[in-house]
């Protein structure tokens, strides 16, 4: 169903896709509230912005009477699986977010609920790579869920509009590579997007739909340039 506004829950803003999907949401007129539940405040103010501030967002259940009448949720919280077991990655990737899709959609039925997955995901749940079957898990678990569900599946991306990594080495690839991203574009079209990009695309789906369930770096990037409905869903 399209939509012409919508009140949004956005989780994990404090970190890099996260503050740049917050700066989308604040400057598009069709976002008329945003509610950032994480860890860590965002460092941005707004009259639309409301900030929820748990160290531990399993907690989010607590407060669940108080999530109602969302239209969307742009789930935007990962880890890295380097160091971790895979009974450690679940719980984090799949426990936390799949937990938090049945809270909201317990208060707000038809929400849409975006997701950051990785490019290299792996569907079948059955690859070598851990984090890859931990991800293609927690997909089709909420791809299997009663709403409107869209998995964001980013490749490389480029931090735009002051947007920082919270991590120091990640600080210093992006100062290196931020100058040959429009040479990388060219070259590599398929596996490459922006913070501006996903916050676009995800406004986009939010509001209208996408006839693609799955998105991958290329339909990121159209996403958010189209104008107009992307389906009649």
């Amino acid at each position: 169903m399209l939509k012409e506004s919508m009140k949004v829950i956005l989780c994990g803003a404090s970190g890099m896709v996260g503050g740049g999907v917050l700066r989308e949401c604040l400057d598009d007129p069709r976002v008329r509230a945003v509610l950032s539940v994480g860890r860590r405040a965002s460092g941005l103010s707004a009259p639309k912005l409301t900030e929820w501030i748990l160290p531990d967002l399993s907690k989010l259940s607590a407060r669940a009477a108080e999530l109602e009448g969302f239209d969307a949720c742009f789930f935007c919280v990962g880890v890295s699986a380097a160091g971790m077991s895979e009974a450690a990655y679940r719980e984090v990737t799949l426990g936390l977010t799949v937990r938090t899709a049945e809270i909201l959609l317990g208060n707000n039925p038809g929400l849409t609920f975006c997701y950051v997955s990785g490019q290299g995901t792996d569907s079948s749940e059955r690859g070598r790579i851990m984090w890859a079957r931990v991800k293609g898990e927690t997909e089709n678990r909420l791809l299997e869920m009663p709403l409107s569900a869209y998995m964001f599946r980013p490749g490389y991306i480029q931090p735009l509009k002051g947007v920082r990594s919270r991590t120091r080495a990640y600080r210093m690839f992006y100062a290196v590579s931020g100058p040959l991203f429009p040479i990388l574009e060219r070259l590599l079209p398929g596996h490459l997007t922006t913070t501006v990009n996903v916050g676009k695309a995800m406004i986009r789906v939010a509001l209208s739909g996408s006839e693609k369930r799955v998105l991958e770096p290329r339909d990121i990037n159209r996403l958010a340039v189209e104008v107009g409905p992307a389906s009649a869903c």
